[in-house]
């Protein structure tokens, strides 16, 4: 009996597949993957989730001496970040994934419908972690992505600092610039049912076959193929990566959500998560205390009306700040 450091690659019902760093492992075979148990039932400081691991994490692990495919983890090791949601079904915040190097935020501009608000609150969240997310916008080459409210709401978020890639899992379009930013990294997928993580995945790697579903037809929205967060290794597809062979990415394919409620984000804190209204915090006429609803010498008003925070924007904060309040989150 032993103990070797691990990560996460998927769990659940308190029983999780943790890729083993071990010395003198046959590379050939691949990793040395445990399906491993908790040794008490909480860890460290992290009783207070829905899930106490996610893939990604990094964990210590005691071997066992009877069954080289089974283990227990003893330890939580420190994190240098996480997505959180809150899951309403749960009651509790939900960790999606952790010690990620790239977020994308995956969306479209149909097939599901397009929903701004879904986007601005994971923004916010991830504002709210420190983590630096990318908007990632799949099935391009539908005729939606030309409308003019689509494509002014992308220059928005552009223009504020974020960065917007446009892709196709079905024709191809900007997958090479998309595995160029993947390439030897940890990168998690988030977004709603339907949006075609999986199906970008499946393009990434053509040896990567994952489930992926049809849209409701009655409601137009994504069904769940993806029922738990997992961490995959794939091989990026030559063709993506001008013609390199073993060249790696590792991703975390996050289940898809319909309602993505913040989490630790109270409602008069909801301004310093939307990066262009945070330098001008504290600098209203009525200082803190300002609500930036209708206080005459709101900073944050004037620049909305001198146009240098878009109206969209602003009116997506007061939704966001009202849902907070009244706890009534809409889809």
């Amino acid at each position: 009996m032993g103990t070797v450091t691990g990560t996460v690659l998927s769990g659940s019902n308190n029983v999780f597949d943790i890729e083993c760093d071990e010395e003198g492992a046959d590379a050939s075979s691949g990793p040395h993957i445990r399906s491993c148990t908790l040794k008490s039932k909480r860890l460290n400081t992290d009783s207070k989730y829905y899930n106490p691991l996610a893939p990604g994490d990094r964990v210590e692990v005691e071997t066992d001496e009877l069954d080289e495919q089974k283990g227990q983890i003893l330890s939580l090791l420190p994190r240098k970040n996480k997505f959180v949601r809150w899951n309403v079904k749960g009651r509790s915040p939900q960790i999606l994934a952790a010690n990620i190097d790239n977020m994308l935020l995956v969306t479209t501009p149909d097939e599901p419908p397009f929903r701004a608000r879904f986007i601005d609150r994971e923004l916010a969240q991830a504002e709210r972690q420190g983590i630096t997310p990318i908007i990632l916008v799949n099935k391009y080459d539908l005729p939606a992505s030309q409308d003019v409210d689509f494509q002014e709401r992308l220059s928005i978020w552009q223009d504020i600092g974020y960065r917007v890639l446009r892709v196709s899992a079905k024709t191809g379009e900007g997958m090479t610039e998309l595995a160029s930013l993947l390439q030897n990294k940890l990168s998690a997928f988030v977004g709603q049912s339907g949006v075609g993580k999986s199906s970008l995945v499946n393009v990434l790697d053509s040896a990567c076959v994952l489930r992926t579903g049809s849209l409701s037809q009655k409601y137009g929205r994504g069904t769940h193929t993806t029922t738990k967060g997992s961490l995959l290794h794939i091989h990026l597809n030559e063709s993506l990566v001008d013609g390199l062979s073993n060249v790696y990415a590792s991703i975390i394919d996050t289940p898809g959500v319909r309602r993505f409620v913040l989490h630790d984000i109270e409602s008069n804190d909801l301004a310093l998560y939307f990066r262009e209204m945070r330098p001008l915090i504290g600098t209203c006429t009525y200082g803190m205390s300002c609500t930036h609803m209708s206080e005459t010498g709101c900073k944050i008003l004037e620049a909305v009306y001198a146009g240098a925070i878009s109206e969209d924007r602003y009116d997506s904060w007061k939704r966001i700040a009202e849902e907070i309040r009244t706890g009534s989150w809409s889809d």
